[in-house]
Order: C-alpha cells, then structure tokens, then sequence
C-alpha cells in the first residue's frame, strides 16, 4: 500500500472532464490529485465536436492554441454537419448543427478533433502545474467520507499496487459505470431506448470519393425510416480516410457474427471498400443522477450524467461541469466561498442536463420518428420536400435555442426559474445567469481579455460606483477585479451600466435599477 499526501481535492478519473476539473483548480494552486486508469488516452474517435463555450475553457486554461494544433483535419478543411434522407446519396440533405450562426456571442471559435487528442493537450498542461498531482494506471475502489472529507483506495489497473490518498473533497468523474457514484449511493433516473449500438472505426477511399460531394462537411447524419428516429451517424476521424459510424444494431449483433459493410453500404446508399479499426458496443440511454453532490463527494461529466452521442452535447456538457465546480471548490478551499457554492453546482448542473436530453436530444429523437412515418417522397414528394424544408430551418433554430443558463440558480441574484435550463436564447444583452457575450472595448482589446479566476466588475460609461464593491469585496475576502469603460458603447449592447462576471464567465448581476447593495450583490454570488 502506497499512501499519498493529503490533498484538496482527488479526482477519479483523468479523461477530459476531469482533466479539465483539475486545471480549473491546478491554476487556482489548489493541491488536486487525479487517479486514472488509463497510462495513456485511448484511440478511439469520440467526443469530437468541441462547441465554441468549449473553446474558451481551452482559451483560459491557455492551451487553446495547442488543441487548434492538434487537430486531424486542417484547419481550411470545414467542420460542418449534414443530414440527409434514406443514405448519404440520397439527393434529400441539409446543413446541420450549424454552430456557425451562434459565433458572435462567444469569444473563441468552435473545433473539431478526436478525443484522444483533446486528451493528450490536456494531459500535457497538467503536467505543467505544480499543484496538480497525475496517478496513471490506477482505478478508484471506493472511497469513504468522514467528517474532515474523503479517504480513496484505488488499484493498480494492470497490478497488485495500491494506493490511498485523503482529500477535502472527491469528484467522481469515473463515466458512467461511476464507481464513486456507486460507492456514495447516488441513484441514477434512467430513460432506457433500448437500444443497442454499434461504434465502428474504419477506413475507405471511396467513402471519401462519394463525400467529396459535399465540401466544408465532416460528419453526417443519416435518417432512415427503418429506424424510427435513430441516426446512422457518420464522421470524418482525419484525412487520411480513417471514418466512425454509430448506428442501432439487434441485440444479438457480435463482432463477428453481422454484416458491418453491408450495413455501412445501404448506409452510405453505394458500394464502398471497408477496412476496420475498431467494432464496440455501447447502450443507446439517458442518465442522470439524481443528486450531483453527496457529502464531501460531487459528480461531473458522464458519471453525473449520460446520453446518446447527438448532436455534441456531452463532451461539451462534461467541460462545464468541470469549470462550474472548479471554482466554486477553490473559493471554499480558500475560505471566500460559502456551503451554499457547492450546493449551487447541483442546482445549475442537473437542470441544464436534464433540459439538454429532454428538449433537444429526445425531442429530435422523437421528432424525427413523426416525419419519418409520415412523409415519404415515393407516396407525395412535394408534401415530403415542404417538410424536408422546414426542418432544415428547425435546425438552425436548435442551434439558436441551446442557451444553457442558470435562472433562479440560488446564486444568482434578482432571477426567477429552476436555477439551471438548456432552452434560451442568446442575446448580446448581459443578464444575470446567463453567459457573457464578448465585446470589443473602445479602449482596445475584447472585455473577455480582463476575465481571470476571480469575479470581474465592469463600469461603463459615466455609471456605476467601484467604492462601495471594493469594500465589499475586501470585506468578503474574494478576489474581485473592477474594470472602468468610460466610452459608453458598450451601455448600449450590454444593455446596463454594471456587470459582475463570474470566474466561469457567466453573468452574476447586472445592474438594473434595483438598488441592490453590493454587499447583498457579492454575498448571494459566492453562497455567503
């Protein structure tokens, strides 16, 4: 038994969820002790499309450059969706999850890579910080909580090593098989498809010469009427003909026992040459649990919650969990955040996922089974191709609506809702809950250049009183960053003379006439 040092916070499991969780508090210069299974990320191509919210994680853990390099398909290349009908020939297609139309309100750019690759960027910056401890090859037994905070055994995953280690707090981000979830009893609320799922990782040229028809793409979604509303869902791995395909398959499938190319043929609506990489399983389902904090022990990323691959959501989902609860772990461990923080994480976490399966991932599901039993172009055409047109629209609108806030979260004050929601609207307008929008300064550089780890203040135009959140804040002990804009621009898009941004770049208070005392303001927004 080899015992650690007595650490913060422990984290089970290093894939990107909690990578991401351990440099949100390794910059913080909270002592984090990650223990994952796994030496070295493994090769298989999922979680690849990284929203532009991703994208500014990435940008303020410093290492946005580094993953834009480290992208297999160039950066010229596209990394845009289609849907079509029947088969990727099918003469029936549209734009799909088209990220594109929500750049503006977001500071960075959207990617697209495989995850082992985001997982190797994020191994290496965590490397870089000397608070953050990394254990490879080891698995999270159990763990128990005493009054202090958390004791955790894990075992050698190729070896008869052991090892303990004591923390304040542990986040299980384990996937969902959470053995952390499993050991504090938290229940899960499933939502069983049953359905069963095939990963396919393959090469072909002639799937490249066929998709050469639609340039700027680089993963398709195909919509089958045999299949009530599940996807046959292609994408591109790199350019070197190297493909993924998710896909419902009978129960009794096997690697060896089912015809994959046929399958990928009616599929793809051509003949094509099939090489494979990889076949594996998996159980299309919705998850979540029904608590994301017991104790001195939280839940993030797919441990907390899991869904069918559409649409990129969980990866991206995952990603926030990470930097919703590293800060609010850090300004408890530093003394400035209240119990009420953490409770807050559970309180605009589970909201926003259960929003994000229910009013977008199983609302298409669904949908997408009506159109499919009723419109046919072999019985109307024209009634199919009016629908085929209104859905393309739809999905812009997808795009449009995914605006997870946190209304009514216990911290945010002056707001009214269930304190976390996927369904919203993005707006350049700052209000509480919500994300900031960028905007560029009258006095050179974007107000996202004055974000850090702490909260920011923003004063514009001749508005505003610093004295009375200077004190305050220094009263409180949080860290609190005030910034002057005299121009009085950005009065005018941000709608409001005073913004209190949070550590994770949502808005905590705008000011709108209330008459709110900043001391009431900053209380509420760290749990005080």
């Amino acid at each position: 038994m080899h015992e650690e040092d007595e650490f913060d916070v422990v984290i089970a499991g290093g894939g990107p969820v909690g990578m991401g969780l351990a440099i949100e508090l390794g910059l913080r210069d909270i002592r984090t002790l990650v223990i994952e299974r796994y030496p070295q990320p493994q090769p298989v191509p999922k979680g690849q499309n990284l929203t532009q919210r991703t994208m500014e994680h990435f940008h303020f853990w410093g290492i946005e450059d580094q993953l834009r390099a480290a992208r297999t398909i160039p950066s010229d290349y596209g990394i845009g969706g289609l849907t079509a009908y029947g088969s990727l020939t099918s003469p029936y297609h549209y734009d799909w999850l088209q990220r594109e139309l929500v750049r503006p309100y977001y500071f960075t750019d959207n990617e697209r890579l495989p995850q082992y690759c985001t997982e190797a960027v994020l191994r290496a910056r965590v490397a870089q910080l000397p608070s953050v401890t990394a254990r490879y090859g080891y698995s999270v037994a159990r763990h128990e909580v005493d009054g202090d905070g958390v004791t955790v055994h894990a075992v050698e995953r190729n070896g008869e090593a052991r090892l303990m280690a004591r923390g304040r707090f542990l986040v299980g981000c384990d996937g969902s098989r959470s053995t952390v979830r499993q050991t504090a009893q938290i229940s899960q609320t499933l939502s069983d498809h049953d359905k069963l799922m095939v990963l396919l990782v393959f090469r072909s040229d002639e799937l490249a010469r066929i998709l050469a028809r639609y340039p700027g793409k680089s993963f398709y979604n195909v919509l089958h009427p045999d299949l009530e509303g599940y996807w046959l869902f292609f994408g591109r791995v790199d350019l070197e003909n190297q493909w993924f395909f998710h896909a419902p398959v009978p129960r009794s499938a096997r690697e060896d026992g089912f015809d994959f190319k046929a399958y990928l043929e009616k599929a793809v609506g051509a003949p094509i040459d099939v090489a494979f990489d990889h076949v594996g399983f998996w159980d299309l389902r919705f998850a979540i649990a029904d608590r994301y904090r017991a104790d001195h022990v939280f839940l993030a990323g797919d441990a907390a919650h899991s869904h069918p691959p559409y649409g990129g959501y969980g990866i991206n989902t995952g990603f926030e969990d990470a930097c919703n609860l590293g800060w609010k772990l850090a300004a408890v461990l530093q003394g400035w955040g209240g119990d009420d923080l953490l409770e807050s994480y559970h309180a605009e976490r589970h909201g926003v996922f259960a929003s994000t399966a229910g009013d977008f991932i199983e609302k298409a599901i669904n949908e997408d089974r009506a159109f499919l039993s009723t419109h046919d172009p072999t019985v109307d055409e024209a009634a199919f191709i009016a629908e085929w047109q209104r859905r393309s629209v739809g999905a812009q609108g997808e795009v449009a609506s995914f605006e997870p806030h946190y209304e009514g979260s216990p911290i945010v004050p002056g707001t009214q809702g269930a304190g976390g929601s996927a369904v919203g609207r993005h707006s350049h307008e700052a209000r509480a809950g919500h994300h900031l929008s960028p905007a560029d300064r009258p006095s050179g550089g974007n107000v996202y250049d004055e974000l850090g780890l702490g909260f920011t203040l923003f004063l514009f135009g001749e508005g505003g009183e610093a004295s009375g959140f200077r004190a305050a804040a220094q009263a409180l002990g949080m860290p609190l960053k005030i910034v002057h804009e005299p121009a009085p621009a950005l009065c005018a898009q941000y709608g409001t003379q005073a913004i209190l941004v949070r550590p994770d770049q949502f808005v905590a208070w705008a000011e709108k006439g209330e008459g709110r005392a900043p001391a009431e303001i900053l209380s509420q927004s760290i749990g005080r």
